[in-house]
């Protein structure tokens, strides 16, 4: 709505080079698309270790909020939302809230589930990434299905990577962290030693260094460390270089909303290898002729995955498959535009009078 001012609450690492995330991406991009779009942006980018802050960074979100004006519209990050629901609720009657969920914060632990559906029902609507964070959120609170709405990531064209005939190089961008699954990965590569294949591991080494330890022992016992290589945070050219250089993404969370790296590689007709969590199969999506541009496993099932990564290495009729699925599937993803529209109509209804606070 143009002129409009939209005041847009985020975690403060939101630009930090160092902490990339699908969350921090997701909502700068919304941020640029808003502001391309007409509305007049107000960025308040709050310091704390969401979503578990300090007393005092609580507060300093308490501080931003109370000097917003009456009837302002609040497009808040679900991380720094649902953590803090007592901050939250007492604005919800002059503010106009809506709330951006990347990963409904019950998923990380049940603690936060009474805080998290608080901060839902103190806002006016509710904006998620994927199809499946929405049921699970109208399943679990008693919210209207009506103020709950799907804004999926939208993805940006890339040039075709060019794959190798072998389809060993394997890659899996993700922070090395327990939900992502690295380790259930790695025992799944230790089953196929005898396929010619290599693996890099592309993501921040510093969100859990216990895991990361752990990992360079799994590697280490397995025989694996001079092929699995942990590259650490790309971004820019250097991602892409990553993304060029692949045969296959692999992504083997035990959790995940939606997944915005399956897109981006599938951008790129790059196939993927992925556990079947949350949104992932949304994000993987089908080709125009209703092909799958990848494999799904359940996820946690290392057996499973080792099939997969077994089928795929051996199997040269499965590779030009679903590279063909991969490459067609480019031509059906939705851009960032696409997204902006959707979070934009939601603010537009937001902001329309009357407006007499949440329901």
């Amino acid at each position: 709505m143009s002129g409009v001012a939209l005041h847009v609450v985020l975690p403060n690492d939101i630009d930090d080079p160092a902490t990339p995330s699908g969350g921090n991406r997701y909502d700068r991009r919304v941020c640029q698309g808003l502001a391309a779009r007409g509305w007049t942006v107000h960025e308040h980018a709050v310091p704390g270790a969401w979503p578990r802050p300090t007393a005092e960074q609580r507060a300093g979100l308490a501080g931003v909020l109370a000097g917003l004006p009456d009837g302002a519209a609040v497009l808040l990050d679900g991380l720094v939302a649902a953590a803090v629901p007592e901050v939250l609720v007492p604005h919800a009657r002059r503010l106009r809230l809506v709330v951006l969920v990347h990963q409904p914060l019950a998923e990380v632990a049940a603690a936060f589930r009474d805080g998290e559906a608080r901060a839902l029902a103190a806002a006016v609507a509710v904006v998620v990434t994927s199809e499946w964070a929405r049921t699970r959120l109208l399943d679990r609170y008693p919210l209207a299905p009506d103020r709950v709405r799907v804004a999926a990531p939208g993805t940006d064209p890339a040039p075709p990577v060019p794959g190798s005939p072998g389809g060993g190089n394997l890659l899996c961008v993700a922070a090395l962290a327990p939900h992502k699954g690295h380790d259930l990965l790695v025992r799944a590569l230790a089953t196929v030693p005898e396929q010619p294949w290599t693996a890099v591991f592309v993501g921040p080494l510093d969100r859990d260094p216990q895991f990361v330890a752990g990992l360079r022992r799994q590697l280490d016992g397995y025989g694996l460390a001079g092929r699995v290589r942990l590259a650490g945070t790309r971004t820019g050219a250097e991602l892409a270089a990553a993304y060029a250089a692949a045969d296959l993404l692999v992504l083997a969370s035990r959790k995940e909303t939606y997944g915005m790296v399956v897109t981006e590689a599938l951008a790129r007709g790059l196939p993927v290898l992925a556990s079947a969590a949350g949104g992932v199969p949304e994000a993987l999506g089908r080709a125009p002729d209703g092909t799958v541009p990848g494999l799904l496993v359940p996820p946690g099932d290392v057996p499973a995955l080792a099939v997969a990564l077994r089928d795929w290495l051996r199997d040269a009729g499965l590779r030009a498959r679903l590279r063909d699925a991969a490459h067609a599937r480019r031509t059906t993803l939705a851009g960032w535009p696409v997204t902006t529209g959707i979070v934009a109509a939601v603010l537009d209804q937001v902001v329309a009078p009357p407006y007499g606070g949440p329901a």
